[in-house]
């Protein structure tokens, strides 16, 4: 009754009710994808209307703050176990759930229903398929097995499609090398904070890799994803999209991982490996990214 009458009176001021509807949003997160959807429209063939461009920006931030509200309001038992989130609004009781899910539920009918009448169907298409996998499949998926990482990067690769979508109607092979750079990058980003935060995960009832799998088969993922990230990271160059200069920055980049996943195996500290490889695999994307970018043909 203390918990409900708490939670009742915090409702009744803005100022907490804004700040827990925010950090519903993930603000990191959202504007990670923001820049993925606009690289998405930079590289795209044709001519980029900014009036389009910011219409698709804001609706697809609505479509990844639902997603990631959404997420939170699943996992709010989750969360209130893990150090790392038992803050959040919903586990630390600053905001009612029912709120968060309408909250969710709001701004994925606004981003989806903006993308398809405003920009084109295809960029609503694709925001809907992004957030039905997120929200039903990826998040119980968690509970059940380590491959829900797999499952879960499918919607985070698909703002640059989005992106591309918005200026071309249509997507091509360029577009799907630019959305499988994204695809393959975050297994080994988020397979190294499984690895530093397993014991904290697996009390939380989450199937992490490490955990599930033990540490051994988590290095060997690692690897085999950031091979596969190196060869995926040449296909831009290949489909005629990058240049010999992006080519050059991506080879380059994606061995300095290579090499960052093989010294794993004979890392005596794991945690302070896999806090290497997640630091080393932040800039990657941005500086792969950012120099297809400022390349293109």
């Amino acid at each position: 009754m203390s918990q409900a009458l708490e939670t009742a009176t915090r409702a009744r001021d803005p100022g907490r009710v804004v700040g827990a509807l925010f950090q519903l949003t993930k603000p990191g997160v959202t504007r990670m994808v923001l820049v993925t959807t606009g690289i998405g429209a930079i590289l795209a063939p044709g001519r980029v209307e900014l009036g389009r461009l910011a219409l698709t920006v804001v609706a697809t931030a609505g479509v990844v703050a639902a997603a990631n509200s959404l997420n939170m309001y699943l996992e709010r038992d989750v969360d209130a176990r893990m150090d790392r989130t038992r803050l959040r609004p919903l586990p630390a009781n600053r905001i009612a759930p029912e709120v968060a899910l309408w909250f969710g539920v709001v701004l994925a009918l606004f981003g989806i229903t903006a993308l398809t009448f405003w920009v084109n169907p295809l960029t609503g298409l694709l925001a809907a398929l992004a957030i039905s996998i997120y929200v039903l499949a990826y998040t119980p998926l968690k509970r059940v097995t380590p491959f829900a990482l797999h499952v879960g990067a499918v919607p985070g690769a698909i703002p640059p499609l989005i992106g591309w979508a918005s200026v071309t109607g249509g997507l091509s092979l360029p577009a799907v090398s630019v959305f499988a750079i994204l695809l393959v990058w975050q297994i080994p980003h988020f397979l190294a904070i499984a690895i530093f935060r397993q014991s904290e995960y697996a009390a939380a009832g989450l199937a992490v890799y490490p955990a599930v799998r033990g540490l051994p088969a988590a290095k060997r993922a690692v690897l085999i994803h950031s091979v596969l990230l190196l060869a995926v990271s040449l296909l831009p160059a290949l489909t005629g999209l990058g240049t010999p200069l992006y080519l050059g920055v991506a080879a380059a980049l994606g061995v300095a991982q290579v090499v960052i996943a093989v010294r794993g195996f004979g890392a005596v500290d794991a945690k302070k490996w896999a806090r290497t490889l997640f630091y080393a695999t932040i800039p990657y994307l941005l500086v792969v990214y950012g120099t297809l970018a400022l390349t293109a043909s």
